[in-house]
């Protein structure tokens, strides 16, 4: 929501109007600091959308924010233009509109247009998240990053590595929404407030890492072609994509990183496939590598990567990883019911490099359980049991 800065006003007097922590309007105004307020400039209220009311007889501003539970400062702040004094029947007023509900709809088949629909609203309600793009897909699309946070601790989660595994996508968007919602409300998730997590930690999330696989499982193949053919052509012919692990090049990008991925390319799948070709070398793939140069950007302290399905908790990496690992995931299995798995005779995945290079705790989350894609009729229950793997990712 956007206001007018008037005579007087400040970043704290709108934390106090609007009932917001202060960080979030200051992080929402990044290029306006503090002390460089001017009347007439435009400020962006987190958490806030702005509807129109039609004014009835015998209404005044003062009776309207009482109804709407506003300040009656807060509706002369949106309606900068508007006499109080002399309001008539059919005038329309702007009415500032808390948001206490998900623009997330997770329960639903998740493409790549549908989240990045969401991640547009989300942003507009809430200009304190960044969402830049980490790369490109082979088909051109971009790969967002959803930034939320400013501290030291360094978190990122990802999902989608895979194909059909794109409901992990959704569950963690649920998380990304309900995560805005409390710091905007003030209101606590299984009893913890987000506040000094958000103070605390800078969380990174890449919700959808293989775009092009998930349309291609959710929509089957593309319009244009050499694609609409190749991929019908990997596929032995079929039009059945559920079994589709790879990107759209028939390359499997959890078997893409350089940790041991010799030992991958001599026992996988030798060429593209709808799973299990780690590719002709490692990092072939403009998917694969984005994630790569991300984690050497940003030198996270943990990654969590969410798949499908198993309801494990993959761990340890050639014995690479550190003590506090153990600790963790045990602490994963704790909120979740998820068993914990140190080590699995698997190579050349994002986590494991992770492990290996950075000698830091990396996770591979596999949600819910039966045979991929999962049924949406699992959605609630998986993301009740992965609520609490999100929260314990910042706390730990």
């Amino acid at each position: 929501m956007d206001i007018v800065v008037r005579q007087g006003d400040s970043y704290w007097k709108y934390s106090q109007l609007f009932q917001l922590p202060l960080q979030l309007i200051l992080d929402s105004n990044r290029e306006i600091p503090a002390n460089q307020l001017h009347i007439g400039q435009t400020i962006k209220i987190p958490g806030f959308v702005v509807t129109n009311y039609q004014i009835r007889a015998g209404d005044t501003l003062w009776a309207i924010a009482q109804r709407r539970n506003l300040s009656l400062e807060s509706l002369l702040l949106v309606n900068p233009n508007i006499n109080p004094g002399a309001l008539r029947i059919g005038q329309t007023v702007r009415v500032p509109l808390r948001i206490i509900w998900r623009v997330v709809e997770g329960r639903q088949n998740y493409s790549y247009d549908l989240m990045m629909e969401n991640l547009v609203r989300l942003k507009s309600i809430y200009p304190f998240i960044t969402i830049p793009s980490i790369g490109r897909t082979v088909l051109n699309r971009a790969i967002p990053e959803v930034n939320i946070g400013g501290g030291n601790k360094k978190v990122h989660y990802n999902a989608s590595f895979h194909a059909n595994e794109w409901i992990t996508t959704p569950v963690v968007m649920t998380f990304l929404n309900d995560y805005l919602l409390a710091l905007t409300n003030q209101t606590p998730i299984r009893g913890l407030y987000m506040l000094p997590y958000y103070q605390q930690v800078s969380l990174s999330i890449v919700p959808m890492v293989n775009p092009d696989g998930v349309n291609l499982v959710l929509n089957g193949p593309p319009s244009e072609e050499p694609w609409r053919s190749r991929v019908v052509e990997i596929n032995r012919g079929s039009r059945n994509f559920s079994g589709w692990k790879a990107n759209i090049r028939g390359v499997d990008l959890n078997d893409q990183f350089p940790a041991k991925w010799e030992i991958e390319k001599e026992r996988r799948e030798q060429a593209p496939a709808p799973r299990d070709f780690p590719g002709e070398k490692p990092l072939s793939e403009p998917e694969s590598i984005a994630m790569a140069e991300l984690t050497r950007r940003k030198n996270f302290n943990r990654v969590l990567a969410f798949h499908t399905q198993g309801e494990v908790i993959y761990w340890g990496f050639e014995n690479l990883e550190p003590p506090e690992a153990e600790t963790i995931v045990n602490e994963f299995a704790r909120v979740s019911g998820y068993t914990p798995v140190r080590t699995v005779d698997s190579y050349a995945g994002y986590k494991d490099w992770f492990i290996q290079d950075w000698r830091r705790p990396g996770f591979t989350v596999e949600l819910g359980s039966g045979v991929n894609p999962l049924p949406l009729s699992q959605f609630n229950e998986i993301y009740e049991e992965t609520l609490g793997i999100f929260l314990a990712g910042l706390y730990m």
